[in-house]
């Protein structure tokens, strides 16, 4: 007899609400397992929720748009009785096994117990000989072998690109810096000129300026192979797969390098996700792309509101591009605030050509005129032709591009590798840290990771224990958070305050003239514990650092509001947002009474 089944949003990491982009079956289709269901976003990262089933669709319970978290029923499915048993994937956490390994924590799963995929057998000659094997480079990885070497082990890098760094420091993090810098620049001489200091219209030379950021990425780059060559940190380059639990094959420029491990840390991040049907044309770009400045088109569009594209977005428009930016969400930058984005919202409302919320990119075709773009939703526009597009939907795990299933290592639907506090795989001796774990996709999340992967390795008592990790958008002004948002306070149904400080009465935002920022701090009202925090404004980014440091202690309103901030400085508005929520507050009026 058939029998009717919900079929529920998996474990989709920290995340809550997540938007629903797509919803690829309908009521009556017949399904196979693994067939994707639907396409969830976050600002980092784009994922297909999969069937763990077969059977016939019944009834769908989301459509695009909505917004969904982890348990939500996403459709009914009718299967038969044989193919009702609940999928691995569902399965309860397993005991803990009676031996454990150094500095294992009292929590660590069972791993003999769960289902492991079939490792591969290696028979053929080792190269070289390690204690420790890391694949990948970027700031996870190479923290990861440092840490390691300095621990006394023998290690092995392994990184698929010429330079070491992986896509942060080549083509990430640290060259669209570099460009929102220079970005910065343009925009305060354009300030500075309606108040008395006028220096012309800037020259933009794409070339130079294309190698003064490459000369920066190789200053770091350049200095991470000395700090390998003086811990004696063997790198290899090349492509790897795993071949067996104890062995990686390296395919390089020289051929093929097989390397025997005692431990290996998994460090192989994720990269740009892609819509699907896409014209094959250089004019539709990836961030990486558009990094290298190819050409300042005179319009550009940009797809997808998130970090990502709003940081590139701040760069050419900058440069004399004329920005549009599509979000299929009603806000810009999902995950944030909208009290501490609308700063952001407001200004560039008044320098983009358009900003399309609540909207979708129904088709793209590639034309000699540009890049054809149609749209679809309430207030979507008509076609429009851009000179380039830039695609910034976020991010996927590489964790299916790494022969992890020669290692027995168990990789998700989506492509991540489920790890312990520790960074373990389900492989004793393998270990997984940064993109390629779960969200947040995040560098100093790596970075962190990395370090406990590596002293764990050498039988060091170590885990991760981080209450937690702030996000930041390098956009003017700088987007950043930490800890738990309004929204999230409020789903959880935690009775909190807000403590907020404009950044208009503040004297140093006024003197760089800029009276557009934002500092908003949450608290428990049971003890004033703060809980989470949001600002907006130039340097945002270095002034969450002390509200991520004041949760990870345990610090309440009058810790900070007590703490004497220098003067004048943006730091203070940090200070009086505290003193905004205890009612102490004199630089404003009226203070709340407590």
């Amino acid at each position: 007899m058939p029998k009717t089944i919900e079929i529920k949003v998996p474990d989709i990491g920290d995340f809550e609400n997540v938007d629903v982009i797509d919803v690829m079956v309908a009521e009556g289709d017949k399904i196979e397992k693994e067939t994707a269901l639907i396409t969830l976003e976050t600002d980092k990262a784009a994922m297909d929720v999969p069937s763990p089933y077969a059977g016939t669709v019944k009834s769908l319970k989301v459509s695009a748009d909505d917004k969904v978290s982890e348990g939500d029923v996403i459709l009914t499915v009718e299967v038969a009785e044989a193919d009702d048993e609940e999928p691995a994937a569902e399965e309860a956490e397993p005991e803990k096994e009676p031996d454990e390994a150094p500095g294992q924590p009292e929590d660590e799963p069972k791993r003999k117990s769960e289902p492991q995929p079939k490792a591969g057998e290696y028979q053929g000659n080792v190269d070289i000989e390690c204690d420790v094997l890391v694949l990948g480079s970027g700031p996870g990885g190479y923290t990861a072998a440092f840490r390691a070497a300095d621990l006394g082990q023998k290690v092995v890098l392994v990184e698929r690109y010429d330079s070491l760094g992986g896509v942060c420091l080549n083509v990430g993090c640290i060259p669209s810096k570099a460009l929102l810098h220079v970005a910065k620049v343009i925009e305060e001489t354009h300030f500075f000129a309606e108040h008395g200091v006028k220096f012309g219209e800037p020259k933009i030379d794409t070339g130079a300026l294309r190698e003064w950021k490459n000369s920066v990425v190789g200053k770091l780059t350049g200095g991470l192979v000395g700090l390998a060559k003086r811990r004696k940190v063997t790198v290899v380059h090349g492509v790897g797969q795993f071949v067996s639990p104890h062995h990686l094959e390296v395919d390089g420029k020289d051929g093929k390098t097989a390397i025997r491990f005692s431990n290996a840390i998994i460090a192989a991040g994720s990269e740009a996700a892609m819509l699907p049907n896409l014209p094959d044309d250089k004019r539709i770009m990836t961030s990486t792309h558009a990094l290298e400045l190819e050409e300042l088109p005179q319009r550009m569009l940009v797809i997808g509101g998130g970090i990502i594209g709003l940081e590139m977005a701040t760069v050419y428009d900058a440069l004399g591009v004329e920005i549009s930016v599509v979000e299929m969400t009603d806000t810009l930058m999902p995950g944030a605030d909208r009290a501490i984005v609308k700063p952001l919202e407001k200004r560039i409302r008044k320098r983009y050509e358009n900003i399309l919320l609540n909207t979708k990119v129904s088709k793209v075709e590639a034309t000699k005129q540009g890049i054809k773009v149609s749209f679809e939703g309430k207030d979507a526009p008509k076609p429009q032709v851009y000179g380039r597009v830039l695609v910034a939907v976020g991010r996927r795990p590489n964790g299916g591009r790494i022969g992890a299933d020669k290692a027995g290592i168990k990789v998700d639907e989506r492509g991540f590798i489920p790890t312990d506090k520790q960074q373990r795989t389900n492989v004793e001796h393998i270990f997984a840290i940064g993109d390629i774990t779960k969200a947040p996709l995040l560098a100093h999340k790596a970075t962190h990771e990395g370090k406990i992967a590596a002293e764990v390795a050498a039988g060091e008592k170590s885990a991760f224990d981080a209450r937690v990790i702030p996000s930041v958008a390098y956009t003017d002004p700088e987007i950043a958070w930490v800890g738990l948002t309004e929204a999230e306070a409020k789903e959880q149904g935690i009775d909190f305050g807000v403590g907020e400080f404009p950044w208009a009465a503040n004297g140093r935002s006024l003197a760089m003239g800029r009276d557009d920022g934002v500092t908003r701090i949450y608290f428990d009202n049971k003890d004033g514990r703060i809980i989470g925090a949001g600002i907006a404004g130039p340097g945002a980014g270095d002034l969450i650092s002390e509200l991520a440091l004041a949760i990870e202690m345990g610090a309440d309103a009058a810790d900070v509001a007590l703490t004497i901030h220098p003067h004048p400085t943006t730091s203070e508005t940090v200070a009086m947002a505290a003193e905004a929520f205890e009612g102490t507050l004199t630089d404003l009026y009226a203070p709340k009474k407590r």
